[in-house]
């Protein structure tokens, strides 16, 4: 299945794709649907003929999950991007967080802060949670990943590394586009290691281009490394990592200076078609 969050008349509604309409599945929205018992089961009965549809053109799609208890965020977890940063391939996952406030939808503005001059684009696959987990090994790690969505980690690079901590880069109001679809893992090769083609373009020019197959911690290795840490709740997203060929690691370097499309992509799952603000905001 291909589940969305969708704005509707002021409000959001979790919704199936079916053809070209998509069909209410009785959720405000997909965290309220993730965090019902039998939520597949459920999506995946509505009756397209009987619920409410709404056309999937000029659809207004929300964040995936507008209001996820946390996004743990994975740096430096693709090989080529660790060497193209310089750096060493870790021995554990490179983790930060952002936060609720920090999503926007598929075609939403990016806001571009005021107080940043290096404003940087991160193409990357998203894990959301369906399923409460600690602590979760093998078979319960898979069970617990819903599906995948795509994401791009904008990121204030000159905030990021200001102190060795990069959160404060990371967190900006408004700024990280998710979306627009969820797709289960049957739907997808690879299954929850899925191996897809990833690529982000900044006005029609190619940027990042890799496959999830180089990914160094896999999703389902992310979620048991995670779910030590701290629980992990329905509707919860985990950002994967991204490939080579960010604007900070060019030469010369290359930002976003407001006005760009951004249209980040991923096979099998969808695309954020996003314009960066053209004036400082959030």
């Amino acid at each position: 299945m291909k589940l969305a969050t969708l704005r509707v008349n002021g409000s959001t509604r979790a919704v199936r794709l079916d053809g070209d309409r998509l069909v209410d599945l009785g959720a405000t929205d997909l965290g309220e649907l993730l965090s019902q018992d039998g939520w597949a089961e459920k999506a995946a009965a509505v009756d397209a003929n009987a619920a409410r549809t709404y056309p999937v053109e000029g659809a207004d799609f929300a964040p995936v999950v507008p209001r996820p208890s946390k996004v743990v965020c994975v740096g430096l977890n693709y090989k080529n991007h660790i060497q193209e940063m310089g750096r060493e391939l870790p021995q554990y996952p490179t983790l930060f967080a952002k936060f609720a406030d920090c999503l926007i939808g598929a075609t939403d503005e990016i806001a571009r802060p005021e107080e940043t001059t290096e404003f940087d684009w991160e193409v990357e696959l998203a894990v959301v949670i369906g399923a409460p987990v600690r602590r979760a090994r093998g078979v319960e790690a898979e069970a617990a990943i819903a599906g995948f969505t795509v994401l791009n980690d904008i990121t204030c690079r000159d905030w990021q590394f200001r102190t060795r901590e990069w959160l404060q880069g990371k967190m900006w109001d408004s700024s990280t586009p998710a979306g627009p679809y969820v797709v289960t893992p049957d739907e997808l090769p690879g299954g929850v290691r899925p191996e897809l083609e990833v690529k982000l373009s900044v006005d029609g020019e190619v940027m990042q281009h890799d496959n999830t197959g180089d990914l160094l911690f896999d999703p389902v290795t992310l979620v048991e490394y995670i779910s030590t840490v701290v629980r992990l709740n329905p509707g919860d997203i985990i950002a994967t990592g991204t490939p080579g060929g960010v604007g900070h690691a060019r030469d010369p370097k290359r930002y976003l200076t407001g006005g760009e499309r951004v249209v980040t992509e991923i096979q099998g799952i969808g695309r954020l078609e996003n314009t960066v603000a053209e004036e400082g905001a959030a």
